[in-house]
């Protein structure tokens, strides 16, 4: 990590915090929930080597980069701003770009709302969901506004976790009692490793039962912690040196930025209402987890996104894999990686 260059880019007034390394094409690298541009520790030297100039930022509310009180500011309009800012103040005109979980929505609907500038997007976790931003059962293209969706999946008697999160007060009470512990123990919650020990199987499943069975729902008045699994030591894609990484950063942070991103599902299914139907037209692809929630929750976005993006490179799923997939599976993903960026070089 000595040879990374750490920096600060001014995006019209928002302050970008960036990890870069290589000389080349641009290629932005962007995480999700609750993580940092350290996410993509395994991917940076990888990327760097195949010839590109890699930058990997912590997103606005993250890190080292700029926080807003106002909810509205992390409204998927903004987060995309961010992006096409920071292509012109490194100095370029384009860029290819790569994004996990939350980082996926971004990345996703940045190139389709700026093919000309973004030339190639590759989502991970989260597939392209057009307006919906995150695919579910029965909603894999934002047919349904969010806070409708949402009470399908979850029932009468349950919160899903995106509701819980938008509500901010009770979700920020719990997180910050145990920043530590309640990292930790979503990251282990969610991972492969827990999953296979845990004897999950998708096989012949109701999705929505697995929700709502789930560590991403919760009764009313419970915490969502209440629900998840406690590693009996850390794994070695996640370890206490990585973990403090991330909790140093919340400590500094706070989460109420981050959690502003579910704040605005339903302003942004709304904002995005003039280019439903217009198809994502820069080439795409899509790498997710066998046992990644999100992954499989948008199972039906994965089958028909050739309905929506002509230049649809295809998708990949890792075996083993859950929702960290590029810290699961590091060599495993940089091979994807290198091979889709391969493949947008002219004469591929």
């Amino acid at each position: 990590m000595d040879t990374w260059k750490h920096g600060f880019a001014d995006v019209g007034g928002v302050r970008l915090h960036t990890v870069e390394m290589g000389e080349g094409p641009l290629v932005i690298l962007v995480h999700g929930f609750p993580e940092l541009w350290y996410s993509w520790r395994y991917q940076i030297p990888a990327i760097a080597e195949q010839g590109y100039r890699v930058v990997a930022i912590d997103q606005r509310g993250y890190g080292l980069s700029s926080k807003f009180w106002q909810t509205d500011c992390y409204r998927l309009r903004f987060l995309v701003a961010d992006l096409v800012g920071l292509v012109r103040a490194l100095g370029e005109k384009t860029a290819i770009l790569i994004g996990h979980d939350w980082g996926a929505p971004v990345v996703w609907t940045a190139a389709w709302q700026h093919p000309e500038i973004f030339t190639g997007v590759l989502g991970m976790s989260v597939p392209f969901s057009g307006r919906g931003q995150i695919a579910l059962p029965g909603n894999p293209f934002g047919e349904l506004p969010p806070h409708e969706i949402h009470s399908r999946i979850s029932g009468p008697d349950l919160d899903f976790y995106q509701v819980y999160f938008s509500g901010l007060s009770d979700i920020i009470d719990e997180i910050e009692a145990d920043v530590s512990g309640w990292v930790r123990d979503l990251t282990w919650s969610v991972s492969g490793d827990a999953m296979i020990a845990a004897g999950f199987s998708l096989e012949g499943a109701d999705p929505i039962e697995l929700i709502r069975g789930g560590a991403l729902c919760l009764p009313r008045g419970a915490r969502l912690r209440d629900r998840f699994a406690v590693p009996t030591a850390m794994p070695h894609w996640f370890t206490e040196d990585d973990l403090k990484v991330f909790v140093d950063a919340l400590h500094g942070s706070g989460v109420s930025g981050p959690l502003s991103f579910y704040h605005n599902l339903e302003n942004n299914w709304h904002d995005l209402a003039p280019l439903a139907g217009r198809p994502l037209t820069s080439p795409a692809m899509f790498l997710g987890g066998e046992f990644d929630v999100a992954t499989w929750w948008g199972a039906e976005a994965i089958d028909r996104a050739s309905e929506h993006m002509p230049n649809w490179m295809g998708s990949t799923v890792l075996r083993g894999a859950g929702h960290w997939i590029q810290q699961e599976k590091a060599e495993e993903t940089n091979a994807v990686v290198v091979d889709f960026l391969r493949r947008l070089r002219p004469g591929a």
